[in-house]
């Protein structure tokens, strides 16, 4: 800082006066407070820009929304985008490593104050078609990890295993880990949500007007003995499982099911599958520890773009690298449409919904 001078003359004496430039607002390094957002829009995948081209997960909500400013975010693979409602969109990329790593940055960004926020977790999945059409979406309750397991190849599994996946520390598949001593601390596996805002959210949804081409009908069609995979698409609940691996198959989709059942409870549901899911849960997880977010507040939303396991007549090998009917365009469709549904309602109620986290009636 520059100082500058001043001098008095009295007789012989002179006397120097240091004097202080006037310093406002505008001239002095004060830091502007953070902004306080209302939701966090957390989107996984985008096909290329996040505007101008074809869109995936993120661009629709920014090309969609009153962007009132970007940020830079170099610990990030996209730009963050604030809406006039401070709502806060962002793309993790794909795979659970690049969602713990953003949401971590995001969480830790100065300036954003997260504390109150609700967030959205919304994207495709794989869909498993004993339960879910194209196009549909399922609010999920919990969100299980399907990484941390172990593994041998399928072609050396016994011949009364279903499959090849066992939970950590256990002999056989499907052995519960209640059962188990694993020796692990790993706490990163199951996350609970909050089931009564999750079940808010699908009240609030249930009716959402969803469409698909003609395109996704006659793929449906091959899935003719899945009376569920015949349906129009349609809002449920249902629960996510989260694997950066992608999986494919009659006999994983098996896994899957028995897996989230495992971790959770009987009573829960595999629906959907996802890449990035457990990694956004464990980044929040600890960010809440820090005092920054509340996990109580996320909200986990997941839209059918393809099937878990192929049709009858058809192997898994065809049907894990077959083209996505109408390239998925039905499932971001609806990712959107259902998810800024909520988006709204938490704006517009939000003097109340700062305060109070809402839940079904």
């Amino acid at each position: 800082m520059k100082l500058f001078f001043s001098k008095l003359t009295f007789g012989t004496n002179v006397l120097l006066l240091f004097m202080l430039p006037n310093l406002s607002t505008s001239q002095s390094n004060v830091v502007p407070l953070p902004i306080e957002v209302k939701v966090v829009v957390v989107t996984m995948f985008e096909k290329g820009e996040a505007t101008g081209d074809a869109a995936g997960e993120l661009q629709r909500w920014v090309e969609r929304e009153e962007i009132k400013k970007t940020y830079e975010f170099p610990m990030g693979e996209f730009p963050l985008f604030l809406t006039e409602d401070n709502v806060l969109l962002t793309c993790t990329g794909g795979g659970i490593s690049n969602a713990t790593a953003s949401i971590t940055a995001l969480g830790l960004d100065e300036r954003f104050d997260l504390t109150s926020a609700y967030w959205l977790i919304a994207g495709i999945a794989g869909g498993d078609p004993n339960d879910i059409s194209l196009g549909s979406a399922a609010w999920a309750t919990v969100v299980v990890d399907g990484d941390l397991a172990y593994e041998i190849d399928a072609r050396e599994i016994p011949e009364d295993w279903p499959y090849g996946y066992l939970p950590l520390g256990a002999k056989k598949p499907a052995q519960s880990p209640s059962d188990i001593y694993t020796g692990w601390t790993l706490d990163t596996i199951k996350f609970d949500l909050n089931e009564a805002l999750s079940k808010w959210a699908y009240q609030k949804t249930k009716d959402a007007p969803l469409t698909i081409g003609k395109e996704t009908k006659d793929f449906e069609k091959l899935f003719k003995n899945y009376p569920n995979a015949q349906k129009d698409p349609f809002v449920t609940m249902g629960e996510t499982l989260s694997s950066s691996t992608y999986w494919h198959g009659k006999l994983l989709n098996q896994w899957a099911n028995d897996w989230v059942k495992l971790y959770s409870d009987k009573n829960k549901n595999f629906m959907t599958s996802n890449m990035e899911d457990s990694g956004t849960l464990t980044a929040l997880q600890r960010l809440e520890h820090a005092g920054l977010v509340k996990t109580n507040r996320v909200m986990v939303l997941r839209t059918v773009s393809n099937y878990t396991m192929p049709p009858e007549g058809q192997s898994a090998s065809w049907s894990t690298t077959a083209p996505y009917p109408e390239q998925g365009i039905p499932a971001f469709e609806t990712a959107y449409t259902v998810g800024n549904i909520v988006v709204d309602e938490i704006v517009k109620e939000w003097t109340e919904m700062k305060l109070n986290i809402p839940s079904a009636e």
